[in-house]
């Protein structure tokens, strides 16, 4: 959650970083901007509690000092609403009485300051990602209330930079169901396993020289999905055929290599070495999908236990296949250098 202290900072939970630090700061930034103009419009609907009509007026008259509001109302101390739904051009007569009580802004704990941004949460009407600033309404120490308004996160300014993506080893477990029968499963030799070191050059070929930025492999299923830096919103998909013929190369233009690549071009080999021995090490634990991409520098791994590993290139440069299958698995040597 997100909200401001009583001396106007931003109260952090403890968030991991990444795309939760730049949440936070969003939300603190927004809980600022919000915080005093519904404080103020709080303690004026206090002299008109219970009156709908006046409730609505005042709320109209306010409405345009709440910077990006959907809708505003209020309710109660036990979450019923109290006056109409108040939007922009009008009121929304509808509303009036509606038990907010169990919505998901209702059952978060307002902190003793009086003002509350919720989280996230699905709109019952628009079906859009909204969330709800929620202002106390005392009469000296009673609480008689709330002055609720609504937003649409579509309605509100982008405050941070997109989030950058860790770098750090991230492990995803996948279905349990194919880790359960793991052992009861071997690798079936693919129609890329079959012409294994022509695919792999004719991909070092098209990541160091033709344009390729990102690609994903698909062992098992024979195919390789591409990203280009000349044309990045579409992918383009090599079948076997494709992916056995180096005349495919000719497909794409050259380019040099970025300079801004965190992958050094030299290291793209050792990488599709070490997936060629992911992919052929052992019968039961083998890689199924696999992807690269020079300017994140992070190299992405499924297996047949659907397990996935994000890591960063240098660090898995450094794992041989005794990391990935354990000692007691075939071929736990390092893996082989290309020729």
């Amino acid at each position: 959650m997100s909200w401001l202290d009583d001396s106007g900072g931003a109260v952090r939970g403890g968030l991991p970083p990444s795309w939760k630090d730049c949440i936070y700061g969003q939300r603190a930034e927004l809980a600022r901007m919000l915080h005093q103009p519904l404080a103020r419009l709080a303690a004026q609907c206090l002299g008109h509690w219970g009156e709908r009509g006046r409730l609505n007026a005042e709320l109209a008259a306010n409405f345009a000092c709440i910077p990006h509001c959907a809708c505003l109302y209020c309710l109660d101390a036990n979450g019923v609403q109290i006056c109409d739904n108040v939007i922009g051009n009008g009121i929304e007569p509808d509303h009036f009485g509606r038990d907010r009580s169990q919505r998901p802004y209702m059952k978060e704990p307002i902190p003793s300051w009086g003002f509350l941004l919720s989280d996230a949460y699905i709109s019952l009407t628009s079906h859009r990602p909204s969330l709800t600033a929620l202002q106390i309404v005392r009469d000296a120490d009673r609480v008689l209330g709330y002055v609720g308004a609504d937003f649409d996160l579509r309605d509100l300014p982008a405050t941070a930079e997109l989030y950058k993506e860790p770098e750090s080893w991230r492990q995803i477990k996948g279905d349990p169901a194919i880790r359960g029968q793991l052992f009861q499963q071997c690798r079936v030799e693919s129609p890329m396993d079959r012409s294994l070191e022509p695919a792999l050059a004719i991909l070092e070929e098209l990541l160091t020289q033709r344009d390729v930025f990102q690609c994903q492999i698909h062992f098992s299923s024979s195919q390789v999905t591409l990203w280009t830096v000349a044309d990045p919103y579409r992918y383009r998909i090599l079948d076997h055929e494709a992916l056995s013929d180096p005349d495919i190369c000719l497909a794409y233009p050259r380019r040099p290599y970025a300079k801004d690549a965190l992958i050094p071009q030299c290291a793209i080999a050792s990488i599709l070495d070490t997936l060629k021995a992911l992919r052929t090490g052992d019968e039961n634990i083998y890689l199924r999908v696999s992807s690269i991409n020079i300017f994140n520098g992070m190299v992405s791994l499924t297996f047949s236990c659907d397990g996935s590993h994000y890591m960063r290139h240098d660090e898995f440069l450094t794992k041989n296949t005794a990391f990935w299958f354990g000692t007691g698995a075939v071929g736990h040597s390092e893996p082989p250098a290309r020729a």
